[in-house]
């Protein structure tokens, strides 16, 4: 098994929650946790980490990153936007995360748009994204094998041309972010 592989089965790229596993009946907190948890624990770095917690919830509530939870229970929607966070708050701010997500909250009420659609994309989006970093991995290890360099330095070279690509990713996805925000002021 190439390094690429090992690294993309660690990271256990294609776990995603997904609307069908979502329960149809409204869920506390701890439930949500553990949905959660069951999904995500497989990806994560050190038995210390934590895919989410009371407290982390509690903040994306308090910070408005989502609809206002009802009777201390998460509905089906709740956990498609706390889903999303969880997506993006490896690489955006929660500033960021609450300009991305606000247009989102404002069209829950309306007739034209489906949480359950998007949500839907989004976990498609999700699998290629998953499907095509393996490709993109070994392209880099292929790279750095090709440097006439030692074992150590070729994986420092490996981390420092993954390093650089998610940093090119993360401030393109702040340039969105910014396109965002102006495209809302202009409507307001």
């Amino acid at each position: 098994m190439s390094k690429s592989e090992e690294i993309t089965q660690k990271l256990s790229l294609e776990s995603t929650i997904r609307e069908e596993d979502i329960p149809s009946i409204d869920l506390y907190m701890d439930q949500v946790i553990q949905l959660f948890d069951a999904t995500y624990s497989d990806s994560l770095r050190n038995e210390d980490e934590k895919v989410l917690t009371k407290t982390m919830i509690n903040n994306y509530s308090k910070g408005k990153l989502f609809i206002p939870v009802k009777n201390k229970k998460y509905s089906k929607d709740h956990i498609m936007l706390i889903s999303l966070i969880y997506q993006l708050k490896g690489a955006l701010s929660i500033k960021d995360i609450k300009s991305v997500l606000e247009p989102l909250n404002d069209k829950m009420n309306t007739k034209d748009f489906s949480l359950e659609k998007f949500y839907s994309s989004l976990v498609k989006i999700q699998q290629k994204n998953a499907q095509d970093f393996l490709g993109e991995m070994k392209n880099h290890e292929v790279e750095v094998e090709n440097q006439e360099t030692d074992k150590m330095e070729r994986l420092i070279l490996l981390i420092a041309s993954l390093s650089n690509m998610s940093n090119a990713y993360r401030k393109a996805a702040e340039l969105l972010v910014d396109e965002l925000s102006e495209r809302r002021e202009g409507t307001k």
